[in-house]
């Protein structure tokens, strides 16, 4: 089985070009996005639609609801469910999406973590009721691992309290002590390049799409059922909208933040990937289409 990664910053033509090429080469695509995992989320999120989708089978698309919290071990499991069907079916798999943080994590690995017993669990979830001072006793016993950490970031801060009462020792001692192991071993590496003024069009135009296809109505939908707590709620497509529907914003400077928001993620997205991953190739799409089919298909 040959597993390719696709990286690219948003609405740099990553979904198109993977769908094309998977009718092409008879492959599977695994979907490495934080948005498109969640059901309902069709627009906002950019998710290729099941006409688009159709003949070529996906993962990490439409798996979870959006009151349904995920970590990056939910797109582990996900990515050992696509590398079994593709290996079983004589497939490649072709990894796709903007959220290069899972992939790194896959190239990485991460720790196992401890069994949490029901009584570290309640001990723990009671000091989280006030996580400023949950982060300080972390700080007290374990001042490396607090310091990796900002003091906002309730999971990790109360991994590592889990981690302290359960086993008894620091979490960086413990992590020192079960390094992480990679869960992908072979893997060849792609980046569609896109010049900047390129790339803005492309998302000034997406943005006005998504308005035409019913952005407005479908946030208006998940926050009846849903409520703005979650998460995806505070997605970049999203949260402009709700934003509107408070007054705070007129339709207008509505699209207009959208498009914003989307070129910062954009430019973050490609720091991201051109400092983070290995040496890689990075060209225009029709460079990256070009190289990957012959990778496909073996010449």
């Amino acid at each position: 089985m040959k597993t390719i990664a696709i990286l690219g910053p948003t609405a740099s033509g990553k979904t198109e070009l993977s769908i094309r090429l998977a009718k092409r080469h008879n492959a599977t695509i695994l979907s490495l996005d934080s948005l498109a995992i969640y059901k309902e989320i069709d627009i906002a999120s950019a998710k290729p639609t099941p006409k688009e989708r159709s003949g070529v089978p996906h993962f990490g698309i439409d798996a979870i609801s959006p009151d349904t919290p995920f970590g990056v071990t939910t797109f582990m499991d996900i990515y050992r469910e696509a590398a079994a069907y593709a290996k079983q079916s004589s497939r490649s798999l072709l990894i796709v999406g903007g959220t290069g943080f899972y992939l790194k994590t896959l190239m990485e690995g991460i720790s196992q973590i401890p069994s949490i017993d029901a009584d570290t669990a309640a001990k723990v979830t009671s000091m989280m009721k006030k996580r400023e001072d949950a982060y300080r006793f972390l700080r007290s016993v374990d001042a490396t691992y607090a310091s990796r950490i900002p003091s906002a970031d309730r999971y990790r801060i109360q991994k590592g309290l889990e981690i302290y009462f359960q086993t008894g020792q620091p979490p960086s001692r413990y992590f020192a002590k079960h390094p992480p192991k990679p869960i992908i071993t072979d893997l060849s590496l792609f980046e569609i390049g896109v010049e900047r003024d390129v790339l803005a069009q492309r998302i000034s135009q997406r943005t006005e799409k998504m308005i035409e296809m019913g952005l407005v109505d479908e946030v208006a939908a998940l926050e009846k059922r849903y409520g703005r707590a979650h998460n995806p709620m505070k997605a970049i497509g999203i949260v402009e909208v709700l934003e509107y529907f408070d007054g705070r914003l007129s339709f207008e400077e509505m699209k207009e933040r959208i498009v914003i928001h989307t070129r910062q993620l954009a430019k973050r997205q490609s720091t991201f990937n051109s400092t983070q991953f290995p040496d890689h190739l990075k060209a225009p799409k029709e460079v990256i289409e070009e190289k990957v089919d012959k990778q496909l298909s073996g010449t």
